[in-house]
C-alpha cells in the first residue's frame, strides 16, 4: 500500500508540473526593452468588459526579491499603461494581481522586469524600477468588495527577443518540486542530471524546470558525428551538504561491435586541462550545498570510429560523498563532422579549443634569428649577451644603427659591469662561490642555463633563459643554508651612461632619465615592477617578480586586480628601487631591505629583461601601409589612398565584442570583395574582455574564476539577468546590445584565442588584427604571429592603447606595460588621452613613436600634432578623428617618392640638417640628390630659426641647390627659401620643406 501511495503522490506531482507549462514565445524586438524590460507576459480575458481582471501568473523567476521591482501592465491595442493595477502576491514563483481593463480590449501585457539605465554610454548600470503604488484608493477599495472579477488567462511568457529568453534552462524549479525530488532521492548526498550541449546549464543557485520534468535520469543518450568535438554536461546538485573535490572520471565506450572510443579521448573541462602555456594541470572542485555545478565533458569521437551506438559510464566522486555511476550512451552516426565540426560552434563544439596547444612551439619568427651559442655569449638579431660564472649576464650588447634603419657593426655596451644579486649581512657582503654556467637547452628559439652560487650562509640557484625575441627570464631561488640577519638583497644593474638616456616606468613618463632617483613599491594603488631605461639604439627592460606572480587587469580595471607584491622584492614594503649617475654609469640599484632568513628559508628574486630595439624600423613599410579604419563601403576607401582596412567591433559583420565567430559569413564576404580591389582588411580581436553572446559564455563560467573574473556584477540588464552575479561588466556596444564580461588575465581562453584567430586566417581571409590594449602575454602574442602568419599571410598586427597613466590603470606606461608584445607588432597607435601638445619630444621618442624599438606609429588624440608626428615619421589615421585627414601628407610622401629613402632622426647626432634652436628639431628623409626635411616646434613662442645644412653629407651642391615648401593643406602654405634665410616657426608646427639638387 505505501509503494502505491508513493507512486500516486509521484504521478500526482508531475501532473501538476504538466499542468503548470506556460507557453514561452521569442520575440523579435517588439517592444522598447530599456523602458519596458526584456520580458512580459501575455493576457487574456474571456469578458472584455470586465471591470476588474485577475492574473494568477506562474512566471518561475530567476531573479531575486521580484517583490521590489515594478509591474507594468498595458493595454495591448491602445499600448497605454494601465495605472489601477494591484499586486496582491508576488514571489520567484509567481504573482497575482488586479488590474483595470480597458472596456473592450481582450489582450495585456505585463511587463515584469522593467528598468532603466543610468547613463547612455559604453559602460552603462541598470537600474531596476521599484515597485510602487499607482492604483487609486478608490479602485483599490473596489478590489476587495467587488466581486465580479474576470479571471484572466496567461497566454504566454514572451521575451524581447531570443537572447534574452529564459526558456528552458532559466525557468526555475519551485520549492516544492525541489523538495519532493529531493525526497524522491533520499539517501543521496546529492543529485546527478545529466543534460545534453544544446541545454546549457546556465543558473547558479536554482534548478530548472527542466529537470523536474525529466527527474533524474541514470542513463545520458546523445548523438554525434564521427570525428566531432562532442560535449555533454553533467549537472551536480548537493542536496546534503557541500561537496569537496569533485570529480569525473571515465570508462572506454563500446560498441556491441566491440569498437572501441577509448576514455584517452574523453576528459572534463572542469577538472583538468592545458593551460595557456602549454602546461597540463588539475583543478579542484567545490559545491556548495543548494548550488548547481556544470561539469562538461568532452568526448573527441575519432574520425576512424566506426558508425554504431557506444556505451560506457561516467563515475562522479568527491572527498567527503559516494560515488555515483552515470550510464553514456552515443549514437556515433556516419556522417563524418568537418574539422572536428568546429564551424557549428552553437553545438559547443569549440570547447576543445580551450586545452588546445597550437603554436606553442617555440619556433623563430621573421624576422627574428636563431640563437647562436659561443663559449658563454649568446648572440640573436642585433644583439648579444655575454654570461657571468654566477649566471647573470656580464655583457649587453647592441648592433643597431643610432637611425635605426640598419645595423651597425660596432657594439654599444649597455651595462659597464655584470649584473649581480649582492646580499649583505651584518659583517659585510656574502661572497659568491660560482662553480659556472651549464647550459640546459640550445634550440634556435630558446637558450636555458643555470648556474650554482654559495657562499657562507646562503645558496642561490640561478635558471636563465633567453629567446630570440631579446627577451629573458630568470628565476632565482635563494635559499639560507643557517639563521642568518641581513641588512639587504638587492640587484644591482650597472648601466653605461650612454645607454641609458631615456627612462619610462616608475611613476616617470617616457623622459630624460633623471640622474637620481628614488621608487617605492605600492602594488594597491600602482602597475609598477620596473621599467626600461636605454637609448634610441640600445636599452634595457627589467621586471622584479616572485614566484607567485600574476599579470594583473588593466585598461580601467587594474585595482580590481592589481600586482601581487613580491614576497622577495617587495619584503613588506620595505623594497624599493634607487638610481643614481656617477661619471659614465648609472647604477640602478634594486633593493629588498632588512630582513632575518631561517635555516632552510627560500625566497624567489625572479625578473625578467627585454633588450632593446628588436629590430630596425621598416620605413618603407610605414609609407606604403595606409589605414583606414572605418568599416566602410570599400570602393570609398578605395578611393582615398588606404591599403588596409581597420574593421572595429560594433559593426555589421564584427558586431559582437572579441568574438568575431556569427557574422563570419558576411565578414568573409566583405574580405574577398577588399582583396579584389587591392585592398587587406585587419579586424578588431582582443583579450580582455568578452562579448555576452560568445556560444561558450556559460561552460566558461563553469570553471569559476578561471576565465571570467570576480567582480560585483550590475552593467546592462542582460548580465545582471543571466549571468546575475559574481562578475565585472565591462564594454557595451548600444547597437547591438553587445554586453561584456571582464576575462580574469591569464587563462586558458587564450587557447581558445589562438585556435579562433587561426581559423578566422584559415576561412575567413583576415589579413591581420587590431589590437585594442592586450590583456595577454607574450607567449600569447607568439601564437598569435605565428598563427596569423601561416601560409604565407600577412599577419599584420598593430597596437592601439589608450594612456595608462591614470589612477584606474594604476599609472603605468603603455609604452613599458606592452613593451614584451612590441616584437611582434607592425605598428603602434598611441593613442587615446596622450597628449601631443604639452608632452617633451623625449615623450614622442620613447612612449609614442616605438623608434627606440624598431617601430613606427600613428597620432589618434585630436588627430594628433602632424608637425610634430612627421618627425618620427608619423601621420593620423583617418577617418577616425575629426579635422584629421592623412591624405595631404600621404601626397607629399607619394609625390616625393618616400620609398627607398634613408630617415635620419634629430636624435642622430650626425644628422646632416639641424637647427639653430635646441627646441625646434629637424628630421631628415634622404634620397639620392634630395631631402626632405621635416621641422617641429617645442618653442614656447613663435620663433625664427635657421638650417644648419652640412651639403657634404646630403651629396648636394649647395649652388645647385633649391629648398621649397609645397603646399600642403591644413598644413603649411607653399615657401621658397635660400640657405642661411631665416625660417618662421609658429608655436606648437612646424614646415616640410624639400631641399634638391638641380639637374
Amino acid at each position: 500500500m505505501k509503494k502505491i501511495f508513493y507512486l500516486s503522490l509521484l504521478t500526482f506531482f508531475c501532473q501538476i508540473s504538466i499542468a503548470q507549462q506556460i507557453k514561452y514565445v521569442t520575440k523579435n524586438n517588439d517592444w522598447d526593452a530599456d523602458s519596458l524590460g526584456n520580458h512580459r507576459v501575455v493576457l487574456t480575458l474571456q469578458n472584455a468588459n470586465t471591470p476588474i481582471a485577475k492574473a494568477v501568473i506562474n512566471w518561475r523567476r530567476n531573479d531575486q526579491r521580484p517583490e521590489n521591482k515594478q509591474l507594468i501592465v498595458v493595454d495591448s491595442v491602445t499600448n497605454k499603461r494601465i495605472m489601477n493595477v494591484s499586486v496582491a502576491a508576488i514571489s520567484r514563483e509567481s504573482g497575482v494581481l488586479y488590474f483595470e481593463p480597458s472596456q473592450g480590449n481582450k489582450k495585456y501585457f505585463v511587463y515584469y522586469m522593467p528598468y532603466k539605465v543610468d547613463r547612455k554610454s559604453n559602460y552603462p548600470n541598470v537600474k531596476y524600477l521599484k515597485a510602487q503604488q499607482t492604483a487609486t484608493d478608490d479602485w483599490a477599495q473596489s478590489v476587495a468588495n467587488n466581486k465580479n472579477i474576470e479571471g484572466a488567462n496567461v497566454e504566454s511568457i514572451q521575451s524581447v527577443n531570443a537572447m534574452n529568453s529564459f526558456y528552458p534552462m532559466e525557468v526555475i524549479a519551485t520549492e516544492t518540486e525541489v523538495n519532493n525530488l529531493i525526497s524522491q532521492n533520499a539517501g543521496k548526498t546529492y543529485l546527478v542530471f545529466p543534460e545534453d550541449r544544446l541545454h546549457v546549464i546556465k543558473m547558479k543557485h536554482d534548478l530548472p524546470q527542466r529537470w523536474i520534468l525529466s527527474g533524474v535520469k541514470s542513463v545520458f543518450n546523445g548523438e554525434a558525428k564521427k570525428g566531432e568535438n562532442y560535449a555533454y554536461q553533467l549537472g551536480i546538485y548537493p542536496t546534503a551538504k557541500d561537496l569537496t573535490g569533485v570529480k569525473i572520471t571515465f570508462s572506454d565506450l563500446k560498441s556491441k561491435a566491440r569498437q572501441v572510443i577509448s576514455s584517452k579521448v574523453i576528459s572534463c573541462l572542469n577538472n583538468s586541462g592545458t593551460d595557456y602555456r602549454g602546461k597540463a594541470f588539475e583543478k579542484q572542485v567545490d559545491i556548495t550545498k543548494g548550488d548547481v555545478q556544470a561539469m562538461w565533458c568532452l568526448v573527441n569521437i575519432p574520425a576512424t570510429v566506426a558508425a554504431g551506438t557506444y556505451e560506457g559510464t561516467v563515475t562522479i566522486s568527491a572527498k567527503n560523498a559516494e560515488n555515483t555511476k552515470v550510464g553514456i550512451r552515443i549514437k556515433v552516426e556516419p556522417a563524418l563532422a568537418v574539422k572536428g565540426g568546429i564551424n557549428e560552434p552553437q553545438k559547443e563544439t569549440r570547447l576543445t579549443w580551450l586545452n588546445s596547444t597550437l603554436a606553442q612551439q617555440n619556433d623563430v619568427i621573421k624576422p627574428y634569428i636563431p640563437l647562436v651559442v659561443k663559449g658563454n655569449s649568446i648572440a640573436l638579431l642585433g644583439r648579444k649577451v655575454i654570461l657571468d660564472k654566477t649566471g647573470f649576464p656580464k655583457n649587453i650588447q647592441t648592433y643597431f644603427a643610432p637611425e635605426m634603419t640598419s645595423f651597425s657593426t660596432k657594439a654599444k655596451e649597455v651595462i659597464s659591469a655584470p649584473i649581480s644579486l649582492v646580499a649583505e649581512n651584518n659583517n659585510g657582503t656574502e661572497k659568491w662561490q660560482s662553480i659556472g654556467v651549464k647550459f640546459t637547452e640550445t634550440q634556435p628559439g630558446t637558450v636555458k642555463w643555470e648556474a650554482v652560487n654559495t657562499s657562507a650562509n646562503l645558496q642561490m640557484n640561478v635558471s636563465g633563459s633567453i629567446e630570440f625575441d631579446g627577451f629573458a627570464l630568470y628565476t632565482v631561488k635563494v635559499t639560507a643554508l643557517q639563521d642568518v640577519d641581513l641588512k639587504d638583497i638587492r640587484m644591482e644593474i650597472p648601466f653605461n651612461k650612454d645607454a641609458s638616456k631615456y627612462m619610462m616606468g616608475l611613476n616617470l613618463k617616457g623622459e630624460k632619465r633623471p640622474e637620481n632617483y628614488e621608487w617605492k613599491w605600492d602594488v594597491p594603488h600602482k602597475n609598477q615592477d620596473g621599467a626600461w631605461i636605454g637609448d634610441v639604439n640600445a636599452g634595457l627592460q627589467y621586471s622584479l617578480r616572485d614566484e607567485n606572480y600574476v599579470r594583473p587587469l588593466n585598461t580601467n580595471f587594474y585595482l580590481q586586480k592589481p600586482l601581487l607584491l613580491p614576497t622577495s622584492w617587495g619584503n613588506d614594503n620595505k623594497g624599493g628601487i634607487n638610481i643614481s649617475e656617477k661619471d659614465n654609469h648609472v647604477l640602478v640599484n634594486n633593493y629588498s631591505g632588512a630582513r632575518t632568513m631561517k635555516k632552510g628559508d627560500v625566497l624567489y628574486y625572479n625578473f625578467t629583461l627585454l633588450i632593446t630595439p628588436f629590430h630596425p624600423i621598416n620605413t618603407d613599410f610605414q609609407w606604403a601601409t595606409r589605414f583606414y579604419h572605418k568599416y566602410s563601403a570599400l570602393d570609398s576607401i578605395k578611393q582615398t589612398g588606404a591599403t588596409v582596412v581597420n574593421v572595429h567591433q560594433g559593426t555589421p559583420i564584427n558586431p559582437y565584442i572579441n568574438y568575431p565567430f556569427i557574422k563570419w559569413k558576411e565578414m568573409k564576404s566583405y574580405i574577398d570583395s577588399a582583396h579584389h580591389l587591392g585592398l587587406k582588411v585587419k579586424i578588431y580581436n582582443t583579450v580582455r574582455e568578452l562579448s555576452n553572446s560568445a556560444y561558450e559564455t556559460f561552460p566558461m563560467r563553469s570553471l569559476g574564476h578561471e576565465i571570467y573574473s570576480p567582480g560585483k556584477g550590475g552593467g546592462y540588464s542582460w548580465l545582471q539577468e543571466h549571468v546575475g552575479d559574481d562578475y565585472i561588466a565591462a564594454w557595451f556596444e548600444p547597437g547591438y546590445k553587445d554586453a561584456a564580461l571582464i576575462n580574469s588575465g591569464m587563462s586558458r581562453w587564450h587557447n581558445y584565442y589562438v585556435e579562433g584567430m587561426n581559423w578566422l586566417v584559415q576561412n575567413v581571409g583576415i589579413d591581420g588584427i587590431y589590437l585594442d590594449d592586450v590583456a595577454f602575454d607574450r607567449i600569447t602574442m607568439k601564437r598569435i604571429k605565428r598563427v596569423l602568419t601561416k601560409d604565407g599571410h600577412p599577419g599584420i598586427i598593430d597596437l592601439h592603447s589608450a594612456n595608462q597613466y591614470n589612477k584606474s590603470d594604476g599609472f603605468n606606461n603603455s609604452g613599458n606595460l606592452y613593451l614584451e608584445h612590441f616584437p611582434y607588432l607592425n605598428r603602434l597607435w598611441f593613442g587615446e588621452y596622450f597628449d601631443y601638445e604639452k608632452n617633451s619630444p623625449d615623450f614622442f621618442l620613447t612612449e609614442v613613436s616605438g623608434i627606440p624599438f624598431g617601430l613606427m606609429g600613428e597620432m589618434l588624440q585630436g588627430g594628433g600634432n602632424p608637425w610634430r608626428g612627421m618627425i618620427y615619421g608619423m601621420t593620423n589615421r583617418m577617418p577616425w578623428s575629426d579635422n584629421a585627414d592623412p591624405r595631404p601628407i600621404w601626397k607629399v610622401w607619394d609625390n616625393f617618392g618616400m620609398q627607398g629613402t634613408k630617415m635620419i632622426g634629430y636624435w642622430v647626432e650626425n644628422n646632416p640638417v639641424k637647427t639653430n634652436n635646441p627646441e625646434v628639431l629637424a628630421t631628415i628623409y634622404k634620397k639620392p640628390g634630395k631631402v626632405l626635411v621635416s621641422i617641429a616646434s617645442w618653442a614656447a613662442d613663435d620663433v625664427n630659426i635657421k638650417l644648419k645644412i652640412d651639403w657634404n653629407a646630403l651629396g648636394i651642391d649647395p649652388a645647385k641647390a633649391t629648398i621649397t615648401a609645397p603646399e600642403i593643406k591644413d598644413f603649411q602654405q607653399a615657401a621658397s627659401f635660400k640657405d642661411g634665410d631665416e625660417i618662421k616657426i609658429e608655436k606648437g608646427k612646424g614646415w616640410l620643406i624639400i631641399i634638391s639638387e638641380k639637374k
